[in-house]
């Protein structure tokens, strides 16, 4: 009887091992999933930034040209 539940036991922390396995791997790939993502997101902020100044400073030059046309005599 006891060889038969230590069997068992073995069985269930072999399986539970096995688990744990399958989990650790999964958060691995998780996690470097997450790393990648986070790098793009950052690498779309950065174009984000780079186009809204890009904009703002074409504003500012339409603006200017503007504000320019007026002031001259027709």
């Amino acid at each position: 009887m006891e060889r038969a539940e230590n069997e068992r036991l073995r069985r269930v922390a072999r399986q539970l091992d096995q688990g744990n396995t399958s989990l650790c791997l999964e958060n691995l790939l998780i996690m470097q999933e997450n790393d990648r993502l986070r790098r793009k997101a950052q690498q779309l902020d950065q174009e984000n930034k780079a186009l809204l100044a890009e904009l703002k400073q074409h504003e500012q030059g339409t603006s200017a040209s503007a504000s320019t046309n007026l002031k001259q005599p027709k």
